[in-house]
């Protein structure tokens, strides 16, 4: 029989502990899109750059970062990197764990957005002077950023859950860690995971509706 009995004025009292991890969680996701972003972009010119020691790395790191669990990839950076001496914080090790999956799973994105670019394009920016890169800065780029922006919203979404994985190389300030330290306290799992589940869907929407609403503002002509 169902005896369970429910105290949300606990999960409640400590709303505001969530909120601050969300906001940890938040920012964690931020900066692994602006640094995954900008490694994506790299890679991106590494497969167009024609030269194979470049592009095998690049393919290699997509393939690694879209076939293998994140997880794994955490993991590599927190305790496979101290192997070598190179010791991060479980803040830094989740960031660039979650930096590489994004960068490969963004450099995929962009790789699909250039095939719905006419390569025309190009070659009239090089008949008209430009070199390759020029091209591919003034030309390709904001094209391939507007056709790659809304997917690029789900692999923010998809960052905002990894930040979960921290509790795993002991990270405690984000959500999932200050709900792991809240429930080894009081052993309300229920309240304190159901709670902490609404603000990780609450945040989620939030970046879709607001990626949405800047997609029709910028790319609506």
């Amino acid at each position: 029989m169902f005896k369970y009995a429910f105290h949300w004025n606990q999960a409640l009292k400590a709303l505001p502990q969530l909120l601050e991890g969300a906001l940890v969680t938040l920012q964690i996701a931020l900066l692994s899109m602006a640094i995954g972003l900008a490694i994506a972009i790299v890679l991106t010119l590494f497969r167009l750059s024609g030269n194979r020691l470049l592009g095998g790395f690049a393919t290699a790191w997509v393939e690694v970062a879209r076939n293998t669990p994140a997880l794994f990839q955490i993991y590599m950076a927190h305790f496979g990197l101290g192997n070598f001496g190179i010791h991060l914080t479980p803040f830094t090790a989740l960031l660039v764990g979650i930096a590489f999956n994004n960068a490969g799973y963004l450099a995929e994105n962009f790789r699909g957005a250039l095939k719905a670019i006419p390569d025309t394009q190009a070659r009239a920016g090089r008949s008209l002077g430009m070199t390759s890169l020029q091209a591919f800065r003034l030309i390709m780029l904001p094209q391939m950023l507007r056709v790659a922006f809304l997917p690029a919203t789900n692999q923010m979404v998809w960052a905002i859950l990894m930040t979960s994985l921290g509790v795993t190389v002991g990270m405690n300030t984000d959500l999932a860690g200050v709900t792991q330290e809240l429930n080894a306290r009081s052993f309300r799992t229920f309240e304190f995971f159901a709670l902490a589940a609404v603000i990780y869907y609450l945040i989620a929407k939030a970046v879709t509706l607001v990626a949405r609403a800047v997609a029709w503002r910028m790319f609506r002509y």
